[in-house]
């Protein structure tokens, strides 16, 4: 008859493997567990506020840090995007200017800040631009711009986002942020899209 090991040896075990479990890597979560959850504005602010610190202590000038701030939203928008197409296993492809831009303001707007974006709209001077606005960007909400950086835009980020999901959708674009200031909505930011001359064509085609 086999022998029993020792008690300690057993709660050792059975606390090792407790351990094991409380230590699992975010990585082998159910990604659809996620679906609906919320960071708290203050995380999101403090988040953003370190990178806007870190990107500004290497380059030289507005726009050299507004590039900067693009280039880390686009790395953002392609896993957003990745994100959001495994997580809606029947979505559509969009092969329409109007579909994708409607994803963007509605789906994209949605995970990212908990609401749709206020508005689309095409330009009436260049059939190639649209424009998506926010009246009370939450990304920026709290940020504070000293004045020798007034004419920066932090939603320089959130263009990046954008231009990102368009790139991963074959609706390759140059897209920028605006301040476009109103009666009771002094940061409304206008993200401008700026859509390739490929693009357009293809949707003659479609048509």
């Amino acid at each position: 008859m086999s022998e029993l090991p020792p008690r300690s040896s057993m709660q050792s075990s059975v606390y090792s493997d407790q351990r094991t479990i409380r230590a699992k890597s975010i990585l082998e979560k159910n990604l659809n567990k996620s679906r609906g959850s919320e960071v708290s504005l203050s995380a999101q602010t403090f988040l953003f506020s370190e990178m806007l610190q870190y990107a500004q202590k290497r380059v030289n000038g507005i726009q050299d840090l507004e590039r900067k701030l693009n280039e880390f939203g686009y790395r953002v928008g392609s896993r957003v995007l990745e994100l959001l197409t495994w997580r809606e296993k029947n979505a559509k492809r969009e092969t329409k200017i109007l579909g994708i831009l409607y994803f963007i303001h509605s789906t994209v707007w949605k995970a990212l800040f908990g609401k749709p974006a206020d508005s689309l709209e095409k330009s009436t001077e260049n059939d190639d631009e649209y424009m998506i606005s926010d009246n009370e960007p939450i990304l920026t909400k709290y940020i504070s711009v000293p004045k020798e950086l007034s004419q920066l835009n932090c939603n320089a980020f959130v263009a990046g986002i954008v231009e990102a999901v368009l790139d991963g959708c074959q609706f390759p674009a140059r897209v920028t942020a605006h301040t476009v200031p109103t009666d009771g909505f002094p940061q409304r930011t206008t993200i401008l899209i700026k859509l390739d001359k490929d693009v357009l064509e293809r949707e003659e085609l479609l048509k």
